[in-house]
């Protein structure tokens, strides 16, 4: 039996890697295994391979401040999507909700520290974890902190796959590579044997965005080798938080009977909420010990998603109509709101007839051959996004350890992340009659191939451990690719201009008038999100390739010293050099002091020079074309965009450690980065004709339509404290784990480009995310009965491109849930994720959005801001599982 087991796991290995043939990833060293915290206290003594070669480190003793978060502690969080667990847990992760943020809400992009997403690093097993395809792009308050980011998005990563999670709250990019400035998040994938299952169904007070979720893992271990599957199937309702637009709402009390054919009915005409999602998320991973002290192994996460998000309704009121509201001037005012410009006048379709003197060509015979979209849409319409995001990475490596002391990890990945973005019921206006309803937008897609070897030796010096060196080589290359789109969804039609107006002097008499209007004008692309356009579709990548050593060793038994340096070099830029020093001292076996410095870089990446998106914005309640250009076309170099370079940074970090018994541990941790060079979004700039006269591609774009690009344009400084403590005790004949994690988190804009930026991006990139937040959290088990609570702080914030000079104020959530053991094998848990139903603060009547009293919100029918702040404007939500375990 034993051999058929050997056999069956080698063939199992060997199809896995059959799969990910040719594939890499890169030069993190850390050992395939995560050690896993059973429980909060048990953490710090815990064996973490992040943040070091030595095999030997726990957190306890770490140089550099890490968080060892277990499965159980992401298992049991009541969502199927990583990026929500994760800041459910560490107080400075942020990511926000993004109800109608573009492709920005079917990937979100979180932040560290107020740094972006990708200036994290996030790794499974040690190894480098792909890109999403998407560039934020979106220049709206929800993606602040990560405006032009292009990260991993580690939704797609199934939470029951994981072993641990290990998040190193330090700069890293001289240990691990380009990207880990602000820290690096680690997940080690499970490879035990047995089977778990887990069913969760929930959905909000309020009586929608029903959840469910059905997970599984299964595992086989043989004494040379085992494989672990985890497969996970999620579905999420929509959730609506805002009301109908004052016009909608009129509209509706004036035709009563075509009440029904505005969007959603009876729901708003547009959804402030959670976008309705379906998807499944997988993972492999598989090991073989080819002799006693190597292995072969392979892991892979595959996964698809799909989501539904509502755009901005557009109204087919006939005329405009007087509402009344508030601006926070203390005194109501009365405005008007009109329907949309193209529900407003006929499309005229009669052409001059060729030939005829007295009606040119070009112009448009005013008759009864025409065209009005109310006929399409008499309620208006509300564009549907539709995004399609696919994930596939897979790695394939052999590691060892000689017998002389010489350990190796030589690996490879190759990755894909696409996103395919396409709309439903909408219109591309310029082309009247002819025009589609559903377009494709195109696909955005990003492929990564990653090789590394990775080295350590341990020397006996005379020191009180031996001096472990490191060093290895890695090479990287990736690729953005956009595929063109529905020609419609990019292109103009012949409405996209002014048409001559011509009226027939008497009927069949074939004489015509020229008349004083002209035909009306409409946005070129679909309304609400253009296409990739062929000038802009192919294929840009980069190549990358990288050194580095390292050494570390207790140079006494109570000082640790590591120190590591790194070169990088890239086919776009050239190459930069990177360093890192940390140390901890042992005063006491109860109190140690530690220290970091080092500097780091992130590399632009073929997405950052190379995307190109077209969207409609609405600015002062007017549709406005919105283009984001390339750095490297022509759009672009006409407004004076360069050439993206490096962001650079170096970072600080001073801290102690103190555990007086063992089961009590606290960690304060103190720390500084400066990032100069940050890559972010340019201020807009609004095309006019004279610039189409000059430069015929800015057309896509429009007379009054505003064209943007990627920028190096502002330093940033982030100061910041963490505190974590950990406590376990006895209690009422039972096991009390309490857990404390605090953030103090502060950015600062010390340069800036006021050429390029402006005044509210840089409120929210130092304002967006609470500076203070705090989880307090605790466990009590007794028998088979437990019962878990937590409790978040969030402090003060701002969104200052969406609601200028609007304070959020500091609000406190509450988690609870009550969990019971069965026949050994079986969990069934109650639970509660913010049971008293805390939201934000409601948005404040100012200028810039008064409330109408009509509906009490917004013009456009917000109550709450629309990225739902640092825990969103759902509410209260509740939930029960069950789980089986064998």
């Amino acid at each position: 039996m034993r051999n058929l087991s050997n056999l069956a796991l080698r063939g199992a290995l060997m199809a896995s890697a059959a799969a990910f043939a040719g594939v890499a990833a890169p030069q993190a060293a850390f050992a395939q295994q995560t050690a896993a915290a059973t429980d909060d206290a048990a953490a710090a003594q815990s064996i973490v391979v992040i943040g070091t070669r030595r095999t030997d480190r726990t957190v306890a003793d770490s140089a550099s401040p890490i968080d060892v978060i277990s499965a159980a502690d992401l298992t049991t969080q009541p969502t199927a999507n990583l990026l929500d667990s994760v800041r459910n847990l560490v107080p400075s992760f942020f990511v926000g909700q993004n109800s109608i943020s573009d492709a920005s809400t079917f990937v979100r992009a979180p932040s560290l520290r107020g740094l972006p997403g990708d200036q994290l690093l996030v790794m499974l097993n040690g190894k480098r974890y792909n890109r999403s395809a998407l560039v934020q792009v979106y220049n709206g308050g929800d993606t602040g902190l990560s405006f032009g980011s292009q990260g991993p998005d580690i939704s797609a990563i199934p939470a029951i796959a994981i072993k641990g999670l290990e998040v190193l709250r330090d700069g890293a990019t001289a240990q691990y590579g380009s990207d880990a400035i602000a820290g690096v998040l680690n997940y080690g994938l499970r490879d035990n044997a047995g089977f778990e299952m887990v069913g969760r169904y929930g959905q909000f007070y309020a009586g929608d965005g029903e959840s469910y979720q059905i997970a599984a893992n299964g595992g086989l271990k043989s004494d040379r080798g085992f494989i672990n599957i985890s497969g996970e199937y999620n579905k999420d309702g929509r959730t609506s938080r805002g009301v109908t637009r004052p016009i909608a709402a009129r509209f509706a009390a004036e035709n009563p009977t075509l009440a029904d054919k505005l969007p959603f009915y009876p729901l708003p005409a547009q959804i402030w909420g959670n976008s309705p999602s379906e998807g499944w998320k997988a993972v492999v991973n598989a090991g073989y010990d080819v002799t006693d002290n190597s292995q072969i192994y392979a892991f892979g996460n595959f996964a698809h998603s799909k989501a539904e998000q509502s755009f901005n309704f557009r109204s087919s009121y006939q005329g405009s109509s007087s509402f009344e509201y508030d601006d926070g001037s203390g005194t109501k005012k009365t405005g008007t709101i009109g329907g949309r410009n193209f529900f407003q006048v006929p499309y005229y379709q009669t052409q001059c007839p060729a030939g005829n003197p007295t009606c040119p060509a070009g112009g448009y015979v005013k008759d009864g051959n025409v065209f009005n979209l109310t006929s399409l849409y008499p309620g208006g319409f509300t564009p549907l996004f539709i995004g399609k995001t696919d994930q596939a990475i897979g790695t394939l490596g052999y590691k060892g350890k000689t017998d002389g002391g010489f350990t190796y990890d030589l690996s490879a990945s190759l990755s894909r992340n696409q996103l395919d973005l396409s709309m439903d019921n909408s219109i591309s206006p310029s082309f009247g009659k002819a025009s589609q309803t559903s377009f494709e937008f195109g696909k955005l897609i990003q492929k990564e191939f990653d090789a590394n070897l990775d080295l350590t030796y341990a020397v006996e010096a005379g020191l009180a451990s031996p001096i472990t060196f490191s060093g290895g080589a890695e090479f990287r290359r990736e690729s953005y690719t956009a595929t063109e789109g529905d020609f419609q969804s990019y292109g103009a039609g012949p409405y996209a201009i002014p048409h001559d107006l011509y009226a027939e002097t008497a009927p069949g008499s074939g004489v015509f008038t020229q008349l004083e209007e002209q035909t009306a004008s409409y946005d070129p692309a679909a309304s609400g999100y253009g296409g990739t356009a062929p000038t802009y579709a192919g294929t840009n990548s980069q190549k990358s390739w990288g050194v580095y050593v390292g050494a570390e060793a207790d140079i006494t038994k109570q000082l640790t010293l590591g120190a590591a340096g790194r070169y990088e070099h890239y086919d776009s830029f050239g190459g930069r050099f990177v360093y890192k020093f940390n140390g901890i001292y042992h005063v006491t076996d109860e109190l140690a002091l530690r220290a970091t410095v080092g500097s780091g870089f992130h590399a632009p990446t073929p997405g950052q020079n190379n995307a190109q998106v077209l969207t409609t914005n609405f600015l002062a309640g007017q549709s406005v074309q919105v283009g984001t250009f390339p750095v490297t076309s022509a759009v672009a170099q006409y407004f004076g965009a360069k050439n993206l370079k490096p962001e650079t940074s170096t970072n600080f970090g001073f801290g102690f450690v103190f555990q007086p018994t063992s089961a009590l541990t606290l960690t304060v941790d103190a720390y500084q980065i400066k990032v100069s060079d940050r890559i972010f979004i340019s201020k807009s700039f609004v095309v006019s004709a004279a610039d189409i006269a000059n430069l015929s591609e800015l057309a896509s774009v429009g007379v009054g339509g505003n064209v943007q690009y990627f920028t190096n344009s502002l330093d940033i400084r982030t100061r910041g404290v963490d505190v974590v403590g950990s406590y376990r005790t006895d209690l009422a004949g039972g096991k009390l784990n309490l857990t404390l994690a605090y953030n103090y988190n502060k950015n600062k804009v010390t340069k800036f480009d006021p050429a390029s930026i402006g005044l509210a991006q840089r409120v929210d990139a130092q304002n967006l995310a609470p500076k203070h937040r705090l989880n307090l959290q605790g466990n009590w088990t007794s028998g088979n009965f437990s019962i878990g609570a937590a409790g978040r702080y969030f402090g003060q914030w701002r969104a200052e491109t969406d609601y200028p000079g609007q304070q959020f104020g500091a609000k406190v959530t509450a988690d609870m849930d009550v969990s019971y053991t069965f026949m050994d094998n079986f969990t069934l848990t109650v639970g509660g994720n913010n049971i008293f139903n805390t939201k934000p603060d409601r948005v404040k009547a100012s200028p810039s959005n008064p409330i109408y009293t009509l509906t009490n919100s917004t013009g456009d029918g917000q109550i709450y801001p629309r990225n739902g702040g640092p825990f969103g404007f759902n509410g209260g939500f509740w939930y029960i599982r069950a789980r089986v375990k064998y």
